[in-house]
C-alpha cells in the first residue's frame, strides 16, 4: 500500500496524517484529533480516546469503533500503532464529542482533502503549504527556506539509506551518530538540552544548528553514494564520516566568532526574539 505520514497544522496543533495512494483517502490520528477538540494534552486524550471507544463499542457504533491501526511517528521519532480514521469516520466520531471547535475542524477536514487533490496535480503547492504553516507558527522567511531545505536534504539521505538496505531501527540509530559525531549530542540528548519534550529538534534549531545539521546528512549521503555500502557496519562508519565534516565547519566557525553554535535556544525562545524586534522597529 503506498502510504505517506504527514503533519498537519489546525489552529498551530498538529495533526498526524497518512495519505493512502491507492485509496486516495486520509486517514487521521484519532488521539491528535481528540487532543484537538478536547484541549487535552496527548495523555489526557489517550484516556478520553479510551473511554469514549468504550462507551461507543457497548453502544453498537461499530462504524467509528472498527478503527484501522497505523504505524505513525510519535514524539520519541519512533513509530507505534495508532488509531486511526478515514475522513467519514471522523465526521462521525466528532458527533460524539461535544465541542466548540467541532464544526471549524470539519472545514478544516475537508480543506485537507481538497488540497491533497490539488496537490498530487501541482507538488509545488505541497511546498506553499509548508511554507504557510511555518509562517502561521512565526518563523522568519530566511528559516522556513532553511528548513524546507532540510527537508529535501533528509529524504535524500533516507532514501541512500533504504537502497543500500538500511531497516526499521536502524535509521534512527545513524541519525544519532550523525548528530551526535558533529553536535556532541545524540537526537535525545539535544532535544534534552534544549528542553524539548514532544517537539521536532528540526523544528527548533537555529540558522545555524539547521545549515550545519544539513551539511552533515548531506555528507553522509554523498559519501554513501561514492562508496556504495552494503552492512550496517559500513553505514556506520559513513555516517560518522559525514557528521565529522559538519563537525570541523562547527569548530571553525566557533573558533573565528568566539560563539557556540549548539545552544539550549528553542523556537519558543527565538520566535519570541524576533517578535520582540519587530515590535522595537515598528515604535
Amino acid at each position: 500500500m503506498s502510504q505517506q505520514e504527514a503533519l498537519q497544522l489546525f489552529e498551530s496543533k498538529k495533526v498526524r496524517t497518512v495519505w493512502d495512494g491507492e485509496k486516495e483517502k486520509w486517514y487521521f490520528s484519532i488521539v491528535d484529533v481528540v487532543a484537538v477538540l478536547t484541549d487535552n494534552d496527548y495523555q489526557g486524550a489517550r484516556n478520553y480516546w479510551k473511554v469514549l471507544k468504550n462507551r461507543l463499542t457497548k453502544e453498537g457504533n461499530k462504524s467509528v469503533t472498527n478503527c484501522n491501526q497505523l504505524k505513525l511517528t510519535s514524539s520519541d521519532g519512533k513509530k507505534y500503532k495508532t488509531d486511526v480514521a478515514d475522513t467519514e469516520q471522523l465526521f462521525r466520531l466528532i458527533q460524539s464529542i461535544p465541542s466548540p471547535k467541532a464544526e471549524p475542524f470539519k472545514v478544516w477536514m475537508s480543506q485537507v482533502a481538497s488540497d491533497r487533490i490539488d496537490q498530487l496535480q501541482d507538488p509545488e503547492k505541497s511546498i506553499d503549504q509548508a511554507m504557510r504553516d511555518y509562517k502561521r507558527l512565526g518563523y522568519s522567511d530566511k528559516w522556513i527556506n532553511q528548513r524546507l531545505k532540510s527537508i529535501e536534504i533528509r529524504k535524500d539521505l533516507t532514501q541512500e539509506w533504504e537502497r543500500g538496505g538500511v531497516t526499521g531501527q536502524q535509521y534512527a540509530t545513524l541519525t544519532d551518530i550523525i548528530t551526535k559525531t558533529w553536535s556532541g549530542f545524540t537526537t535525545k540528548e539535544y532535544k534534552d538540552f534544549k528542553g524539548l519534550k514532544k517537539e521536532n529538534l528540526r523544528d527548533n534549531m537555529t540558522n545555524k544548528e539547521l545549515v550545519l545539521n544539513m551539511l552533515a546528512e548531506l555528507s553522509t549521503t554523498e559519501i554513501s553514494k561514492a562508496n556504495n555500502p552494503q552492512t550496517i557496519s559500513e553505514h556506520k562508519k559513513i555516517a560518522e564520516q559525514g557528521g565529522e565534516i559538519a563537525k570541523n565547519a562547527r569548530k571553525e566557525l566557533e573558533a573565528k566568532t568566539g560563539q557556540k553554535v549548539v545552544t539550549s535556544a528553542k523556537a519558543s525562545d527565538y520566535l519570541l526574539l524576533e517578535e520582540a524586534k519587530v515590535k522595537n522597529i515598528e515604535r
